[in-house]
């Protein structure tokens, strides 16, 4: 028969043995009954202890009655565009690894264990799914503005990603609970990535096949309105996150067209000793003010950006990180 000291040694031993992670898959779903029930079999077969969950966002077709049936947990966003999905679901959902796909089955399931176990052993905060495909399954178009987008944040913020635009991915709760989404639709994934490289995060990235979508299916994202999106996001995350660079160069633009413009009336005062009216001497002056309170606008932003992600880090640091020995991979 056990004695109190031992039993009490037993628990000790048991509570101090690292948990099994709590693994959810996110799939936001906007129409996908062609493509939904073999996603969410797919990652149940190669997660067998994930929680697989489905967001619908006002799908007119089967998407919901089709993913409720292949055991996936069903939840609506009636708020469209997938920004807005993944915010309810960073917010609702409570689990120790988040792993999240597109239900369009373009993205190879089979992959996720080496995805979540890199997050794991590494302890990471995000892996990225980094798509390695023949091009054919991936338009001209999507190809070229992802290689632009991602050499721009790159430029930016440092080069940590192959894909930006990746719909593959995986996040620790550290970074799922501390992330402020604010994108509406496909910038979210910019505004991921941005998010990880601003707050210094330990990341990585696997390759992942991508293949073509399923007979039935249809791409939800627009090259160039998207596009455009995205790249208004870019501008957007440039100047909230690097405001004294972004105001600096607006400050020196503007300083370079107000003394050019100022050059022709310092020329005729030296040679007729007049002044010219409006609007040269006028012109001249107002961009020149216009470049001090450019320049003091960044000074003062970049103040509160510092402040501001010195607040995200924080969060940041609130939630604790997990420490994990049970493996991920299915004997």
């Amino acid at each position: 028969m056990s004695t109190p000291a031992a039993l009490s040694l037993s628990a000790l031993a048991s509570s101090a043995a690292p948990a099994q992670p709590r693994i959810a898959v996110l799939v936001p779903c906007y129409n996908e009954e062609a493509s939904i029930e073999k996603v969410v079999k797919d990652f149940k077969a190669a997660l067998p202890t994930a929680t697989v969950y489905v967001y619908d966002n006002n799908s007119k077709d089967r998407t919901v009655e089709i993913a409720r049936a292949a055991g996936a947990v069903v939840r609506r966003e009636p708020l469209q565009g997938k920004g807005n999905v993944v915010r309810r679901m960073f917010a609702d959902i409570e689990a120790d690894v988040y792993v999240m796909v597109d239900g369009d089955d373009t993205y190879d399931a089979t992959k996720a264990p080496d995805l979540v176990t890199k997050l794991i052993d590494e302890k990471l905060d995000m892996v990225n799914g980094a798509r390695v495909t023949d091009w054919e399954n991936y338009r001209a178009g999507h190809r070229f503005g992802n290689v632009l987008l991602t050499t721009m944040v790159t430029m930016v913020f440092g080069k940590r990603t192959q894909d930006m635009l990746s719909g593959y991915r995986v996040f620790s709760r550290r970074f799922v609970k501390s992330f402020p989404v604010l994108a509406g639709g496909f910038e979210i994934e910019t505004e991921l990535v941005v998010h990880a490289l601003e707050m210094r995060m330990p990341i990585g990235e696997v390759e992942t096949p991508y293949k073509d979508r399923a007979p039935g299916s249809v791409s939800k994202l627009s090259t160039f309105r998207d596009g455009f999106r995205i790249l208004w996001m870019i501008g957007k995350l440039i100047k909230e996150e690097r405001p004294m660079q972004s105001f600096g160069l607006a400050s020196l633009v503007l300083a370079l067209v107000s003394i050019l413009i100022a050059i022709p009336v310092f020329i005729t005062y030296y040679e007729t000793g007049l002044v010219p009216r409006f609007p040269t001497a006028v012109l001249a002056t107002g961009l020149g003010l216009l470049s001090f309170l450019a320049l003091t606008c960044g000074l003062i932003l970049d103040t509160v950006t510092r402040g501001r992600r010195e607040m995200k880090r924080l969060k940041y640091l609130e939630i604790p990180a997990p420490d994990f020995s049970t493996p991920v991979r299915p004997d």
